[in-house]
């Protein structure tokens, strides 16, 4: 079994999030996890909370002399911007006043059929949830999901394609060269030219108090045949993927490989051929379906694009109605990123090493990262003898 649940409020004390199925005996340590809370962070078009919050994880428990112990993990990031917030979100009863309520739902959230859902007229109990700040426990997840799926020889890395309507050119580069690049630019695009015209764009939109969607790609290299199942809906690989993708704040599309450019070419143009070589046994020229056919990773990287959507919370905000009045009203202006593509593809980096460490563990079991192993071991000679 293998599962993981956040907590916490985007300003409330802390964010919690408790990974049960880590086996015991993996080194990690604070850094493995805040290294990835700071790239997180970064990215140009971010909003004055991240000049605020200075994340860094804690282990409360599972961790033990610098090494997992087989209970559950549990990690919380403190809110520093929590001590601007203590009156309107206590956790004991206040009176808070009348003014202090969020009335006026913002287009694109959840504040509107989130709080019909739980029959709230104060917006803020949603919007506290809702908010892409929680996004900082999954990627703390995520980190120590990568530290376990970098034991069975998997890297996972994002960048960015697409912002606002400027596309990266990333024709030539390899796949070393995608990683050098995209990790020193605050785009998180291996293309310069394009680099330049996506802040460009970004800037121009902020300065109209508005908001700039885009889409990027990450991509597993070194993930082994047979991971997912086509035997059930629910065990497929790409759909558990896609699952974790699509629950990420603002993402409204996920495809696999060429995605949905499939759907304009003929079956003879776009399916991976098979080859053989004794050297590397069975392989591919080609990775049009991602790394994933029918539901079971094919040995290939396993490549997944997302497109992101303009964050709603603008600064000139959209037509509205008072929740309480009914009356016509501008949406709440809350403080928002204008972009935040660059640090969603981090977040999809931990989505996607969650649910690889979620295959792995499901075919490979064992209580310790050592029989773990030697269970994955095996399967490895089967594969190459096969």
């Amino acid at each position: 079994m293998f599962r993981y649940v956040t907590a916490g409020e985007s300003h409330g004390k802390q964010l919690t999030v408790i990974i049960e199925g880590i086996p015991a005996g993996l080194k990690i340590r604070t850094a493995d996890i805040n290294k990835d809370l700071f790239r997180r962070q970064a990215g140009y078009g971010r909003g004055a909370r991240m000049k605020i919050e200075k994340d860094s994880v804690e282990f409360t428990a599972g961790v033990r002399l610098g090494e997992t112990i087989g209970s559950p993990v549990c990690m919380v990031i403190k809110n520093f911007d929590w001590e601007n917030w203590q009156r309107l979100m206590s956790a004991e009863p206040a009176d808070i006043g009348e003014e202090a309520a969020h009335l006026k739902p913002r287009p694109g959230h959840a504040d509107l059929p989130g709080a019909i859902k739980f029959d709230v007229h104060d917006i803020r109990n949603i919007l506290e949830r809702a908010s892409a700040r929680e996004t900082a426990a999954r990627v703390a997840a995520g980190a120590l999901c990568k530290k376990l799926v970098s034991e069975f020889g998997i890297e996972v890395y994002s960048f960015v394609r697409e912002i606002g309507g400027v596309r990266s050119d990333l024709s030539g580069l390899t796949r070393e060269e995608i990683i050098s690049l995209s990790e020193k630019s605050p785009m998180r695009t291996p293309d310069k030219r394009a680099e330049k015209r996506m802040m460009e764009v970004i800037s121009g939109a902020g300065d109209k108090g508005d908001t700039v969607g885009g889409v990027f790609t990450v991509v597993a290299s070194g993930v082994p045949v047979g991971l997912g199942s086509h035997t059930q809906w629910d065990e497929k690989l790409d759909a558990k993927v896609a699952r974790a993708l699509m629950s990420i704040q603002a993402i409204k599309g996920v495809e696999f490989g060429l995605g949905f450019g499939f759907s304009g070419l003929l079956g003879s143009a776009v399916h991976d051929e098979v080859f053989y070589s004794k050297k590397t046994g069975f392989y591919r020229k080609s990775n049009n379906a991602g790394g994933v056919e029918g539901g079971i990773s094919n040995g290939e990287e396993i490549v997944v694009s997302c497109a992101m959507k303009p964050i709603p919370s603008l600064k000139k905000p959209l037509a509205s109605v008072n929740v309480k009045t009914k009356k016509p009203e501008s949406a709440e202006a809350v403080r928002s990123d204008v972009c935040a593509v660059p640090a969603a593809a981090v977040i999809g980096e931990s989505a996607l090493s969650c649910e690889l460490a979620a295959a792995l563990k499901e075919k490979f079991g064992g209580d310790s990262l050592a029989e773990m192993k030697k269970n994955f071991n095996a399967y490895i000679g089967h594969v190459k003898g096969f």
